[in-house]
């Protein structure tokens, strides 16, 4: 029934400090002093801080026999004579405690104390360790997978860290012993117990993957401005160089985009559009339409709203797969993005596709408005051909839309 062998058992693998470790251990027996004596001010308690021994010891001061007058600070010749019969009156008297005179049950309550004492110093300790690595990349094997968030097992210090599904990227697989790259997105104490959460969703994640494959973003020679994400989907990242040597968008890429490369693997083939910072808005949001080639802007500073022109081409890649490359776009530019298409004097008039519900079914508007074309003479246009191509809807319903559409102008 040894208190320090508790010590031995639990200082194994803690990362905590051996001065924390040794204040817990004599308050641990310092209390339990108290308890059998009142008080602990006549006693000493001694930790060798490198195994963990303990020793006690009680100071009083030897007086003669008879003239004990406060039995906590003094003690009588003979009894201190039966501790070492060498002592003399006037001298400092130490007698050791063992842990059998403090008795079973003071014992067992003791180690208690110092087996909860030491896991609430572990839990503090996993708190401010992983507290100061918040927006660092773990790597670690998954342990569990669980319906809702999947268990990783820390491959640096083995402790354990969760990552919910809505933390991961859609297409993201993982088996039991599956090894997985992610971000610590944050620390949370819960019922008094450190939750360590990863993320490869955040935009974090890819700022330090960035770091990681780009040597002048590490060196402080290129700065990551500002980074957007639709997770697994597509991302716009706006570095800047301090140094005019150094091609930023071209650093980031790589030679052939190898540097790039790794980066788009890990993130399931999300597209990266790498772009020039600059604090010249206009230019900005057209560097941020990119792949689209922009041919004017007008900016509304004081509701921060840019109104885009382009031509009828380069519509729907300004806008984007679901609208991604425009909402991005205005993500990362600050600005909310309206795409208007260049048109002819003549054919200024227009109608929106809304406007044709009752003769087109909705999901085929839908899918008109899903390649950028949300009126009438923005189907007009296309061609037939490249309407199917693009739309995946029949040639049939692109004889009929196209039919119904054109027949608006014929009235007028």
């Amino acid at each position: 029934m040894n208190l320090v062998e508790s010590f031995s058992e639990f200082k194994a693998g803690k990362n905590i400090d051996r001065p924390t470790m040794v204040r817990v251990l004599e308050d641990v027996f310092r209390t339990l002093i108290r308890k059998k004596y009142g008080s602990d001010e006549n006693f000493d308690v001694i930790v060798n801080t490198q195994n963990g021994d303990l020793e006690m010891w009680r100071v009083r001061e030897i007086v003669p026999d008879g003239e004990v007058a406060d039995e906590s600070s003094q003690i009588s010749e003979s009894e201190a004579q039966s501790i070492d019969e060498d002592y003399e009156v006037g001298e400092e008297c130490y007698e050791q405690l063992h842990l059998e005179d403090f008795g079973r049950r003071s014992i067992m309550a003791a180690r208690q104390t110092l087996i909860s004492r030491i896991m609430e110093l572990e839990k503090d300790e996993i708190y401010k360790r992983y507290m100061d690595r918040v927006g660092e990349i773990v790597l670690g094997e998954v342990g569990q997978i669980l319906k809702r968030e999947i268990l990783v097992i820390d491959d640096m210090t083995g402790n354990e860290l969760i990552m919910p599904r809505n933390e991961m990227i859609r297409g993201d697989f993982f088996r039991k012993g599956d090894m997985v790259r992610a971000v610590i997105k944050r620390v949370e104490m819960r019922n008094n117990t450190p939750i360590i959460v990863l993320s490869r969703t955040d935009s974090k994640f890819l700022e330090k993957l960035l770091e990681q494959e780009v040597p002048e973003i590490e060196d402080g020679l290129i700065t990551v401005k500002k980074i957007v994400r639709i997770p697994g989907e597509r991302a716009k990242v706006a570095v800047e160089s301090y140094d005019d040597r150094i091609d930023p968008v071209g650093a980031c890429v790589g030679m052939k985009g190898s540097r790039i490369h790794g980066i788009v693997r890990e993130l399931k083939n999300e597209n990266i559009d790498i772009v020039n910072f600059t604090s010249n808005s206009i230019l900005f949001i057209q560097r941020a339409l990119t792949p689209a080639k922009v041919s004017n802007i007008q900016l509304d500073n004081d509701d921060m709203k840019a109104a885009v022109y382009l031509k009828p081409d380069q519509v729907s890649l300004a806008i984007g797969k679901g609208g991604s490359n425009i909402k991005l776009a205005s993500k990362l530019t600050g600005y909310e993005i309206d795409v208007y298409r260049e048109t002819d004097e003549r054919e200024v008039e227009d109608v929106d596709l809304d406007e044709f519900a009752d003769e087109i079914e909705e999901w085929i508007i839908d899918a008109l408005k899903g390649i950028g074309c949300d009126s009438a003479r923005s189907v007009l246009d296309l061609s037939k051909d490249e309407l199917v191509r693009r739309t995946d809807l029949e040639e049939e319903t692109i004889d009929e839309v196209l039919n119904i559409l054109a027949s608006e102008f014929e009235d007028d």
